[in-house]
């Protein structure tokens, strides 16, 4: 069965950029998202062979959740400086790898990851996706899986249940009812994950949890009513789209998802300006045998 390999960029980058401190190349310029995004890179493609791979990346502007909702991510600092001029290397890194890149406009690249994973889903291709990003549990099913390349951790469908207490086809209630602080999306007040996964065990779903909401008794129960009119927008919110239109992005459909040659000579130049010694040799050494 063939494999799709799904980057999350966006998230490896700002992994890449806190877990490596201090880097830089010998004119100043800061090297240490790229440098640790390049080995977490490296060492992922070595582990795990597919026969299509992308590298989604966020797109520059604001997106569809962001008209929904003006607050939407609205606490979160901007891109810092040192991180911002790291990725054009980044990206050119990618592509000289051989490994295709998707950036669109008006959407996160979660949501192009989401496409992408129910495509491969559709055509019964196995999807591994490489993130850290908790909300991408609500795509895992058994064609689906997560492995996260920094904690090595692997979420299929019984990882799930385990790790949150919830199927996966349950998550966006889940996080609709808990709330996502990294996006600045509020829950129900005091709804922690275990009373989320508590009442979703009970009720399966949201909407049969929301038509009982008068049944439950408590501080969670009334903090579970005040919250009714907010609830559908935060679940529009948290649910990860699976229908964005990638024709532009990809004109020949999947086949423009095979990994291409690696390009030697641009990660040799690439390598050397920044000083990563091992592997400008380890590039030079490809090219003298090409």
């Amino acid at each position: 069965m063939a494999t799709l390999l799904l980057i999350d960029g966006s998230s490896y980058l700002y992994r890449a950029f806190h877990a490596i401190q201090s880097l830089s190349a010998p004119d100043g310029t800061p090297s240490n998202a790229l440098y640790g995004f390049v080995n977490m890179l490296k060492k992922l493609r070595e582990k795990t062979p597919a026969d299509y791979i992308a590298c989604v990346f966020d797109a520059k502007g604001p997106t569809f959740r962001d008209e929904l909702y003006p607050d939407y991510k609205a606490q979160r600092p901007p891109m810092p400086d040192e991180l911002r001029v790291q990725i054009e290397p980044i990206h050119a890194a990618v592509r000289a790898f051989g490994i295709p890149i998707l950036m669109v406009d008006g959407v996160e690249a979660d949501d192009v990851i989401g496409t992408l994973a129910s495509w491969g889903t559709q055509h019964g291709i196995e999807t591994i996706m490489s993130t850290g990003d908790k909300d991408m549990a609500q795509l895992v099913n058994r064609h689906v899986r997560i492995e996260n390349s920094m904690s090595g951790e692997v979420l299929d469908e019984a990882g799930v249940l385990d790790k949150f207490g919830v199927r996966p086809d349950q998550i966006v209630d889940y996080l609709t009812l808990v709330g996502d602080t990294a996006d600045n999306v509020p829950g129900v007040p005091k709804w922690g994950p275990k009373t989320a996964a508590k009442w979703l065990a009970e009720y399966s779903t949201l909407a049969a949890l929301v038509a009982d909401a008068a049944a439950i008794k408590g501080v969670a129960g009334q903090n579970l009513r005040d919250t009714l009119g907010w609830l559908p927008m935060a679940k529009q919110l948290v649910t990860i789209k699976c229908d964005v239109n990638l024709e532009k992005e990809l004109p020949q459909g999947v086949e423009s998802l095979k990994p291409q040659a690696t390009d030697w000579a641009a990660l040799h130049a690439l390598f050397s300006r920044y000083a990563f010694r091992k592997w400008s040799e380890e590039a030079a050494a490809h090219l003298q045998r090409e």
